[in-house]
């Protein structure tokens, strides 16, 4: 992305705003509007709109900048900064210069800090009279069902983890050695108003084999089995409904289900991995069974 773009969607920027977002400057510390701000909300790219940090991630590192543990799954890229040592943050969709993020300072128990300028965000308060669920799907490599999942209308964000195990903050390496438990999975954050739980349910079935115990394809481990994480009995009936369906019709589901426990986001490097990289699923391919 041209740091000079001067394209119609962006807003127009101040002089002082062009010398951060475009021209990678710093706000004098404990001087921005969001430093020491607590509403309920959305933060997003003051150029583009593009939503970066939920209020739920900002916490008081003391620091003089507004501080995230945790940045809107693929809004944010990181790059070397120029001085060589520190990393930078983007926003991933327009190249607005953000701050910077730092890791394993302890803060919080994810361990990050995105240190952006206030100058950088808008701020957007909730509207509590719309809410978004929450859906949690295992089928396979996540990659794929991420793939599939971010297409549907009324998906508000997806972000690839593990869940279902029993080690805290499992990396990539442990939840693979199949000593953990957990499952590689999707978060789904959505509308309700604009798709159903029902719907997304059906869609899993349809994007992975649910006839396929502890693999999917040529992955295989306990960490690729078909499970649906519900968070309340009305998930866990649609469920089971769906699966009832499915037997009917012949096929040997052995789609677990499985109270939602604790989600451990993965690496960045699995996030939005196929959108990254252009490339499609190898073992995620859609057959229609509704």
């Amino acid at each position: 992305m041209n740091d000079s773009d001067t394209s119609k969607h962006y807003h127009p920027l101040t002089s002082e705003e062009e010398r951060i977002i475009v021209h990678k400057g710093t706000e004098r510390p404990f001087s921005g509007k969001y430093y020491d701000f607590w509403e309920e909300g959305t933060y997003v790219c003051k150029r583009c709109e593009s939503p970066l940090f939920h209020s739920a991630a900002k916490f008081d590192a003391g620091c003089g900048w507004p501080s995230f543990d945790e940045e809107i799954p693929g809004a944010v890229i990181r790059q070397l900064d120029a001085d060589g040592y520190r990393t930078e943050i983007l926003c991933a969709h327009c190249g607005a210069h953000l701050g910077h993020v730092f890791i394993g300072e302890g803060f919080t128990p994810k361990n990050t800090r995105h240190c952006v300028n206030s100058l950088s965000l808008r701020f957007i308060p909730q509207n509590p009279s719309r809410t978004f669920d929450t859906a949690i799907f295992a089928g396979g490599c996540f990659w794929g069902v991420e793939y599939h999942f971010k297409k549907v209308k009324g998906v508000i964000s997806t972000r690839a983890g593990y869940t279902g195990g029993t080690l805290n903050y499992p990396t990539y390496q442990e939840v693979c050695s199949g000593t953990t438990g957990h499952a590689e999975a999707l978060e789904i954050i959505f509308d309700p108003q604009q798709i159903a739980f029902e719907d997304l349910a059906k869609l899993f079935f349809e994007i992975h084999d649910p006839t396929q115990l502890n693999r999917q394809g040529p992955d295989v481990g306990l960490q690729y089995r078909s499970a649906i994480f519900y968070l309340n009995e009305e998930q866990k009936a649609i469920a089971q409904k769906l699966i009832s369906t499915l037997k009917s019709k012949g096929l040997d589901v052995v789609t677990s289900l499985e109270p939602a426990t604790t989600f451990w986001p993965a690496e960045d490097y699995h996030q939005n991995y196929y959108e990254k990289t252009g490339k499609k699923p190898y073992c995620h391919i859609y057959t229609k069974r509704f």
